[in-house]
């Protein structure tokens, strides 16, 4: 477990509780997402390299702290993690983005791509990829050995819940992969979905069954 973070402020922990809620509404789920994407996004880039520029105050020069925005890549699994990229991109709107598609075979649970866009020189870039839910692990493995492809400086995981078969699986073949989450919780279900967990997070997101 020494590659998972759990994000436990209180404010991440509170607003997750909210979006577990049964009858929250897709209004309320969205919002809640949002602003638990953009507070996960503090931890996520703790360690962002930063670099020296020239800026004016009102009173002087002066050499100034900023990181490279355009170095950093969120990549969202579809559909679901397009919920937690909005977030991010609020709090470093600077950044690339980039999607891959897979969806979830119903019989097998193995994951099948069909689509991949990043941007490119990809091995000058830190990559953050983002889904709302480490279940299975199948997506999340799939779409990191894509990545891996193209060789970027960094790759971390980032997801709102996940639980212990997920995170063994991902990091049997991902041992050197950071996992960022709000909860790892107890248990897959036999239709590979986290007990207690939250549903659908895709089908909360955008309303739909």
């Amino acid at each position: 477990m020494r590659h998972v973070h759990l994000i436990d402020h209180p404010l991440v922990q509170h607003k997750l509780t909210l979006m577990r809620r049964k009858d929250a509404s897709t209004n309320s789920f969205r919002r809640l997402l949002n602003e638990l994407a953009m507070l996960m996004t503090y931890e996520v880039t703790r360690d962002m390299p930063l670099h020296e520029i020239e800026i004016e105050t009102p009173l002087e020069s002066m050499k100034a702290k900023a990181i490279d925005g355009k170095k950093l890549v969120f990549v969202s699994i579809l559909r679901a993690g397009t919920g937690i990229l909005d977030g991010m991109l609020s709090v470093v709107p600077g950044a690339r983005v980039g999607h891959i598609g897979l969806y979830r075979d119903p019989k097998t649970l193995v994951a099948v791509e069909y689509y991949f866009k990043v941007p490119l020189d990809m091995n000058e870039r830190d990559v953050v990829v983002v889904d709302p839910m480490l279940a299975t692990g199948n997506s999340a493995i799939a779409a990191v050995e894509r990545i891996k492809e193209l060789q970027p400086r960094s790759i971390k995981f980032v997801c709102l819940l996940t639980c212990p078969e997920g995170i063994k699986a991902f990091h049997e073949t991902h041992p050197d992969i950071p996992i960022y989450t709000a909860a790892i919780d107890r248990q897959l279900n036999e239709h590979g979905y986290i007990l207690p967990g939250l549903g659908d997070a895709g089908d909360r997101i955008f309303g739909t069954k």
